[in-house]
């Protein structure tokens, strides 16, 4: 089964985004996560539609955070992205007369609505900037070696 792996990609393009302070490139971006910039461009429209970033164009031009990441829920960025379907379950219909196919259906659906709810829960009640504060010291000390604070 394929995963849809936009979010936490696109969770960790904001985080350095708010580290990196200057306008970020498409081209950029692509190489940090191993992909094209022409899908890091579409995946960006939607976090400009919702007003977590914008872009530059030109030379010096690029993405920047247009909020801050403690203003920012996950499940913001969820819903930027299109709220992804969470599971590749689904109902059948094989037998759409069938009422013991109805009632599989039903309790699969019910399911997967309640797993929907409680995923939707947890990441409104997380910001973006949340996420890195387990790591805060680490990054600190990353930086600090690196020259970079």
């Amino acid at each position: 089964m394929r995963t849809d792996s936009r979010l936490p990609r696109v969770l960790h393009v904001l985080l350095h985004l708010e580290q990196i302070r200057e306008p970020v490139t498409s081209d950029q971006i692509g190489s940090m996560l191993n992909t094209n910039p022409s899908l890091v461009r579409r995946t960006m429209a939607g976090l400009r539609k919702a007003g977590f970033v914008t872009a530059t164009k030109g030379h010096g031009g690029g993405w920047v955070l247009e909020r801050p990441l403690s203003e920012i829920s996950l499940a913001d960025v969820y819903a930027a992205l299109g709220s992804p379907q969470l599971f590749a379950l689904g109902q059948s219909g094989d037998a759409p007369d069938c009422l013991l196919e109805r009632a599989a259906n039903t309790a699969t659906s019910n399911a997967l609505e309640a797993a929907r709810q409680t995923f939707q829960a947890e990441l409104q009640n997380v910001t973006v900037a949340d996420i890195v504060a387990p790591y805060a010291e680490e990054i600190k000390a990353f930086q600090e070696q690196r020259g970079l604070q």
